[in-house]
């Protein structure tokens, strides 16, 4: 395994725990356009939104609604307005042991990225309401890279503005199917998959992850070649 000099994370339900803040954000978004709770529509819609994870949130919304541009970028708009709102009334609280992970990361000379589907406004409102940004090197966003997950641009984007070399240098972690396909394609000697968020350990797996953890607490351990359970990290053989 290569030494890993980065470090690519996801942010909710990854290193942060809003899962249900983006979740309502989502619901009140597609609610301005006509999908309201109880319906089939919204129940299908409500599908795609978990099954796309990870993924820039204007994508998913042209995937709730094909062919209308605008209505996808009014839905879009409301869920920034929505998540931004939440992230002001009730902040943003780490999941246990990210900042300890970090602090273990950055200690031992691995860099640090904030990699997500927010937008760049979204990204800016996460990183001052968070108290650990300061622990970061870079963030990350669709618009910085040219496009977002499931695609490798992120984590390639991440590794030429810290100046790496290799990509077998770099890991990724997250929460979501998107995350770890954007991982194995970027060419990420490490692709951990974190079950503290929306998909399952198979999802997961089936994404490509090569290494399960519990959560990013289990993480330097996996990247420091310290001890980690056996029932903790999983390999996955392609």
């Amino acid at each position: 395994m290569a030494f890993v000099k980065l470090v690519c994370l996801d942010l909710a339900g990854t290193t942060t725990g809003d899962i249900a803040m983006v979740e309502r954000a989502f619901a009140e978004a597609i609610a301005t356009q006509g999908i309201v709770p109880g319906t089939s529509a919204y129940a299908r819609a409500m599908v795609h939104v978990h099954r796309s994870r990870g993924c820039p949130k204007v994508d998913v919304f042209r995937g709730i609604f094909p062919g209308n541009e605008a209505q996808a970028q009014a839905a879009n708009l409301t869920f920034e307005r929505s998540y931004e709102g939440a992230i002001e009334r009730t902040g943003l609280t780490p999941l246990p042991g990210t900042v300890e992970a970090l602090e273990k990361l950055r200690d031992s000379g691995v860099s640090i990225a904030l990699i997500t589907g927010f937008s760049r406004s979204t990204l800016g409102r996460v990183l001052s309401g968070i108290s650990w940004s300061d622990k970061l090197d870079l963030a990350v966003c669709p618009e910085d890279a040219g496009r977002g997950r499931p695609y490798p641009d992120m984590v390639l984007t991440a590794l030429l503005r810290l100046g790496l070399e290799d990509v077998r240098h770099v890991a990724v972690a997250g929460d979501s199917e998107s995350d770890m396909l954007c991982g194995r394609r970027a060419g990420a000697s490490i692709v951990a998959g974190v079950l503290t968020g929306v998909h399952s350990r198979d999802r997961l797996l089936s994404g490509g992850a090569t290494h399960i953890i519990e959560s990013i607490a289990d993480l330097p351990g996996l990247i420091l070649g310290t001890a980690v359970n056996a029932h903790q990290v999983a390999s996955s053989a392609r």
